[in-house]
């Protein structure tokens, strides 16, 4: 099923992004709020999948990290708040984290999305693609017990499934060391995508973010990632080199 945030207008909901995507962070949120401005009809639940075979798995069961997993980059779990200008806008606050490649590229994004007043509150899992979209995800906090969502759409910068970020949820989340995502990859394996929970509740019951603190880790966090692709280059350059060398 697909959540929206019904509570807040449509023009409301897209104002309430500008100041993350003058910064540039967020940018899945960009697409995901968007989806608001021309809500597409319900999308039918998808067909329950065939009986397993050996090179198709139901579900995600359990899977395992891929052994040459790449080192990950998370941003700081980050609280943006704002509103529209019109003058019954409501307030739309995001909590959101993702986590990058030495390169730049998002390997997974989460955003706890929270209209004031509004009856749901959605978290938004951004993972890259291409996946096995049938299957959909499975959420699991630390040990605790999966729940399943389908994805709703893809776009440039990967797929996104929507929970129900109930209170229960959210809670578990605020107590909570590990957020893991599931999905299966084209080759049919299923895969972990990792988010640390540590300074989730604090950063969500908290104040939102001064934009000028915020536009300043975004720049940390670019030179830092700056800084890995040039030692990454370095790398390969000089085993190229002595495998040059060796012939």
């Amino acid at each position: 099923m697909t959540h929206r945030i019904e509570s807040a207008p449509t023009r409301s909901v897209r104002r309430s992004l500008v100041t993350c995507l003058a910064t540039g962070a967020f940018t899945v949120l960009a697409a995901s709020i968007a989806l608001a401005q021309h809500p597409a009809k319900p999308a039918k639940k998808p067909a329950a999948p065939a009986k397993p075979s050996a090179a198709a798995p139901a579900q995600p069961q359990a899977p395992a990290q891929a052994q040459n997993a790449p080192q990950l980059i998370y941003s700081p779990w980050t609280k943006i708040c704002n509103k529209g200008k019109e003058a019954n806008a409501k307030e739309v606050c995001f909590t959101g984290k993702d986590a990058r490649t030495e390169a730049g590229n998002l390997v997974v994004a989460a955003a706890l999305i929270e209209p004031a007043g509004g009856p749901k509150k959605i978290l938004r899992i951004t993972l890259p693609s291409p996946l096995q979209l049938q299957y959909g995800t499975r959420l699991i906090v630390d040990q605790g017990q999966p729940a399943t969502s389908p994805f709703f759409t893809c776009f440039a910068n990967g797929c996104m499934t929507d929970y129900e970020a109930t209170p229960d949820l959210i809670g578990k989340m605020k107590k909570g060391h590990m957020l893991t995502v599931q999905a299966v990859n084209l080759a049919g394996n299923a895969i972990n995508f990792p988010m640390p929970l540590a300074e989730f509740g604090k950063v969500n019951e908290g104040p939102p973010i001064d934009p000028k603190v915020f536009a300043a880790q975004q720049q940390k966090l670019q030179q830092e990632l700056q800084r890995r692709a040039e030692e990454a280059r370095k790398k390969l350059e000089s085993q190229q080199s002595t495998a040059g060398k060796t012939h």
